[in-house]
């Protein structure tokens, strides 16, 4: 898991390595306020961590360490596990939603659950037939209906008909128009409307898809669809293309919700689950030297 993690944040590294070339035992504080920033690290974030280090003006592996780890202390409400349960997943078009929805299927079908998609995005027909693809790849079934048909009608009947026999997740796509749209708003509100419905407490967590490429420019956009339908946790995606890995700094201190998965590449596997430790551990590693606690 390590290992994907290090692929997965592998730019950010490169961009340290820009800077600082070889690891180093201690490090300077205006050296590291770089490296910070270049890695996407929010201005006011770097500033107050550099403010919490000791007051010397070179800082050892321990020190940054602790200051890091207390940007992904957040509250996590606890789900009870329902059946079917259900993840309603929301996000922008090109952050890489469906494709998310894919592999969030293929991790559930590999721990021994049987699962279910609902294509709820019928605003394009181009995406009910990418998700579509993606089931017959992946072997699992899929509820869908033609383009501009009621999306709030589909995660009803694919909530349903995964009730009725027995499966145990549903994973339903929801349309990705840009966040500020009234229409797009009110559809997602119906359809989480819809979902209480067809089985009480639905959805059960509400995950918004985050464009790693955009940085710190995507935390708008999650507070956004937070205010819409309060969400419950986020994923990463496309963190293997870009150098921008410091920006969950600040998603995890602004959205206060839990980075629950990132996307780390293009096949059904490249989806793992983030452990803020290990993230913290491969940029400490490009800094520091690891005899240094």
């Amino acid at each position: 898991m390590f290992g994907f993690i290090k692929k997965g944040f592998s730019k950010t590294a490169d961009a340290i390595k820009e800077i600082l070339p070889e690891k180093v035992l201690k490090i300077d504080k205006e050296t590291l306020e770089e490296i910070l920033l270049e890695s996407d690290v929010p201005y006011e974030i770097v500033e107050e961590m550099i403010y919490y280090l000791p007051p010397q003006d070179t800082v050892k592996r321990a020190d940054v360490k602790h200051v890091m780890k207390a940007y992904f202390i957040y509250k996590t409400d606890e789900v009870e596990e329902q059946k079917p349960f259900v993840d309603l997943v929301i996000g922008v078009n090109g952050a890489g939603k469906t494709t998310t929805i894919a592999k969030m299927a293929n991790n559930y079908k590999n721990s021994g659950k049987k699962v279910m998609l609902g294509a709820s995005d019928t605003f394009r027909a181009a995406a009910i037939e990418q998700l579509k693809r993606w089931a017959d790849k992946i072997e699992v079934p899929i509820v869908y209906t033609a383009q501009d048909h009621d999306p709030s009608a589909v995660a009803y009947d694919t909530i349903s008909s995964a009730n009725a026999k027995g499966f145990d997740n549903v994973i339903i796509d929801t349309a990705g128009r840009l966040h500020n749209h009234a229409n797009l708003s009110n559809e997602l509100k119906k359809i989480v409307r819809i979902c209480g419905k067809a089985k009480e407490g639905a959805p059960h967590r509400k995950i918004l898809v985050l464009d790693g490429t955009q940085g710190n420019s995507a935390i708008n956009q999650a507070k956004s669809f937070n205010e819409i339908v309060g969400i419950d946790a986020i994923i990463i995606t496309k963190l293997d293309g870009t150098a921008k890995g410091g920006a969950l700094f600040g998603v995890a201190r602004e959205l206060k919700l839990p980075i629950i998965y990132v996307g780390v590449g293009e096949s059904k596997d490249d989806l793992i689950p983030f452990n803020p430790d290990e993230f913290i551990e491969v940029i400490l590693d490009t800094i520091f030297v690891r005899d240094n606690g």
